[in-house]
């Protein structure tokens, strides 16, 4: 069948939107730091259409297996926090895996929890490195297209678990939002947050808040393998991509 080159005009605009949503959300943003210890929010069940909710772990860093169902270590009462094993790390020179709190300009948690994104870094000392994050949180105090990449000592933001599973500081390490001001300040963590701290002042360089370019991209299962948690049936394929076990890069 030939259609007529005006109706071919006409549906251009329908093809072109439904390919851009075929490859999943891209575009530019920002990027903030946090570490609060509480349990992400990609964590409970039923957040988004993995069939595993973002694992967490007690007090002592130790793996619950209990479906999500555990209250969160920043409420009253709670046992559940954020793993140290969800530490960013360094791949390469040029390219480091981690974690994220996001939120999305037109989405919400059920599209973006556990969905992964290439971060490729646009300003500061970081330009031109990339970095692969999985969004395990959100918060309140997101805007759009907004990347809170966790890492060790970058501030705790609106909550603080760290004081009750780690006994940090009432306001956590250094300043409550963005955290400590040296790479010196790692070497009083936990033993199992000491690395984390130290990449953001090693890989990361100390960036304050680069801006960046993203893409949705399938979840490396060096990633997946720690989180406990894969996309199906998405708008990409999300078969995690890669070995499940990729060490640290050290200079």
């Amino acid at each position: 069948m030939h259609l007529p080159l005006s109706t071919l005009v006409a549906l251009l605009p329908l093809y072109l939107s439904a390919t851009v949503s075929a490859q999943g959300p891209s575009g530019s943003g920002k990027t903030t730091r946090y570490w609060d210890c509480c349990k992400p929010s990609c964590a409970w069940p039923k957040k988004g259409n993995a069939p595993n909710p973002v694992r967490t772990c007690d007090k002592n860093d130790q793996p619950l297996n209990d479906g999500g169902n555990t209250r969160s270590g920043c409420d009253s009462g709670g046992s559940a926090f954020m793993c140290s094993n969800q530490s960013p790390w360094a791949v390469n020179e040029t390219l480091a895996y981690g974690w994220a709190a996001v939120n999305i300009a037109g989405s919400n948690e059920a599209a973006w929890c556990c969905a992964c994104y290439e971060l490729t870094f646009t300003s500061g000392p970081v330009s031109g490195k990339k970095m692969i994050v999985q969004a395990t949180n959100t918060g309140g105090d997101l805007g759009n297209n907004h990347f809170d990449i966790a890492m060790p000592g970058g501030g705790v933001g609106i909550f603080n678990a760290c004081t009750q599973q780690y006994g940090a500081p009432p306001n956590g390490w250094g300043e409550r939002y963005g955290g400590i001001g040296g790479k010196n300040e790692c070497a009083g963590f936990p033993a199992a947050l000491k690395d984390g701290c130290n990449w953001r002042f090693d890989w990361f360089q100390g960036a304050d808040n680069p801006n960046v370019n993203f893409r949705q991209v399938a979840c490396p299962a060096a990633i997946t393998s720690k989180s406990n948690c894969v996309r199906q049936r998405d708008v990409i394929d999300q078969t995690p991509t890669g070995p499940s076990t990729v060490p640290t890069w050290t200079p």
